[in-house]
């Protein structure tokens, strides 16, 4: 990791854990998720920023993959997942017929 987006990362664990803590509390404060809430999305930005000028890579907190590519790993996901299920089907009756 280069340093700057060390930094950055450093930041924005920080700032998530920041506006975590104070989310988490009864009853919110709303003053102060809100600053929290402001410090979180500049930290977010910064983060996607340098890592965007370090490595060329796209924002990672936005989805950049269309809708038809999206559509085409649900649908492989969800071959793979029945294949599976399937082959566990087919070892438990083997293993039930061998018994």
């Amino acid at each position: 990791m280069t340093k700057k987006i060390d930094t950055a990362l450093k930041d924005l664990t920080k700032a998530l854990e920041k506006h975590a803590q104070i989310v988490g509390l009864k009853p919110v404060p709303l003053k102060k998720a809100g600053r929290a809430a402001a410090e979180l999305r500049s930290a977010a930005s910064a983060y996607a920023n340098i890592v965007e000028a370090k490595t060329g890579q796209t924002n990672p907190f936005i989805d950049f993959l269309d809708q038809a590519t999206i559509e085409s790993l649900v649908h492989e996901r969800d071959a793979i997942a029945k294949r599976k299920a399937a082959e566990a089907d087919g070892i438990a009756k083997a293993d039930a017929a061998t018994e």
